[in-house]
């Protein structure tokens, strides 16, 4: 275990995947804003869609 984090502390690749880590979670930092910011719209979308699909005799 020991060799495995020396390589990886000395090595550019662990770098890269650090990097790679925070990218990520900024994006998955801003899907969440984003859903929550936008939780009435979808709820009132799916609202609708519902309403329509059973008024149009399909069972959702």
């Amino acid at each position: 275990m020991m060799k495995l984090l020396k390589k990886v502390r000395v090595s550019k690749s662990g770098a890269s995947a650090a990097e790679y880590a925070l990218i990520l979670a900024v994006i998955g930092g801003g899907i969440v804003v984003a859903a929550i910011a936008l939780q009435g719209s979808i709820s009132g979308a799916m609202g609708r869609t519902t309403g329509t699909l059973t008024t149009a005799g399909v069972t959702p």
